[in-house]
């Protein structure tokens, strides 16, 4: 469990609700099912005190959780997008986190 900043108030959010994280200028925005929140603190920092089998870096300004990816989609040999339940976002994969979509 975390405190982040929503408005001018703080609350607490529990990682299990996390559906990512991305880096914005000095905050991280947390993003949840239904509402989002801004976090004083460096992506780079933030993933120590995460749970890497659950918690993917899949860009250097992403992380998500693995257990909301819908789909990872191939749009080309250079581009790989996420698909996330429960949102309309998509998220960008680096070609260095390629490997974490790979098909056995």
């Amino acid at each position: 469990m975390d405190t982040a900043s929503v408005g001018n108030a703080s609350r607490l959010i529990h990682v299990n609700d996390v559906l990512f994280f991305q880096a914005d200028t000095k905050y991280t925005r947390i993003v949840l099912k239904e509402s989002e929140a801004l976090v004083r603190m460096p992506l780079k920092e933030l993933i120590e005190g995460l749970d890497t089998e659950i918690f993917w870096q899949v860009h250097r300004g992403s992380i998500v959780n693995a257990h909301v990816i819908d789909r990872a989609v191939r749009e080309g040999p250079e581009k790989l997008t996420l698909y996330i339940k429960g949102s309309s976002a998509r998220l960008a994969v680096s070609r260095q986190y390629f490997h974490l979509f790979k098909q056995t």
